[in-house]
C-alpha cells in the first residue's frame, strides 16, 4: 500500500483509466444507434455523456499541464459520435492524466493550476483539482453505467478501488491496458 499522497493520486490515475476501459469496452457491444439514443441522464445519451467526461478530461488536463485551452475545450460538446473515436481520444487522454500524475512529487501536490475559465482565471491547488476531476469522472461513469443497464449490455462493474484479493479479476483489462499491479502500487 502506498504510503504517501503522490502514490495515491497516481493509483486514482490508474483506477479512472481501468474504469473507462470497462466502461467504454461495455458500450462497443451496441450498434451506433443504441450508443447515441436518447436515455435518462444529466447528458442525454451514452455518447453525450461519454463525450462529456472527455471533453472535461481535454479542459482540466490540459490546465494541470500548464495549458490555456479553457473553454474552448467543450466549444463541440460531442467531438466524437463514433465510439471508436472516442475510446482512442479518451485513451490518450487518460494516458496523459496518468502521465501527469507520474511526474508528481509533494512539491507540485501543493502548487497552483492556473484554469483559463475565459471571463476569469482560477487559481486552484493540484491537488484540490485532480480529486475534483476524479470526482467528476466518477459522477459521470455512475450516469452511463446506470444508461448502459437499460440496454442488453450489462453494464461492467466499476465500484471497486483495486482490492489485492481481485487482482486475478482484473489482469485482462490492465493486459490491453499495459498496466501492472507493481506499476499502479509501486510507481
Amino acid at each position: 500500500m502506498p504510503a504517501d499522497l503522490v502514490q495515491t493520486f497516481r493509483a486514482f490515475a490508474y483506477n479512472n483509466a481501468w474504469a473507462n476501459h470497462r466502461l467504454l469496452t461495455a458500450c462497443a457491444k451496441l450498434g451506433a444507434e443504441e450508443f447515441a439514443a436518447e436515455r435518462t441522464g444529466f447528458f442525454p445519451s451514452l455518447q453525450k455523456t461519454l463525450n462529456h467526461i472527455y471533453v472535461i478530461d481535454l479542459f482540466y488536463v490540459d490546465a494541470l499541464e500548464g495549458g490555456w485551452l479553457g473553454p474552448m475545450a467543450w466549444q463541440d460538446q460531442v467531438p466524437f459520435p463514433r465510439l471508436p473515436d472516442l475510446v482512442k481520444a479518451q485513451t490518450a487522454m487518460d494516458r496523459r492524466l496518468i502521465g501527469f500524475c507520474e511526474a508528481l512529487t509533494p512539491a507540485r501536490l501543493d502548487d497552483t493550476v492556473r484554469i483559463n475559465r475565459e471571463t476569469r482565471v482560477q487559481n486552484e491547488r493540484c491537488d484540490r483539482l485532480l480529486l475534483h476531476l476524479f470526482q467528476h469522472d466518477i459522477h459521470h461513469r455512475g450516469q452511463a453505467h446506470a444508461m448502459l443497464s437499460s440496454t442488453s449490455v450489462a453494464p461492467p462493474q466499476l465500484d471497486e478501488f483495486f482490492p489485492a484479493d481481485d487482482a486475478t479479476l482484473r489482469a485482462g483489462d490492465f493486459s490491453a491496458l499495459g498496466f501492472s499491479e507493481e506499476k499502479v502500487w509501486k510507481g
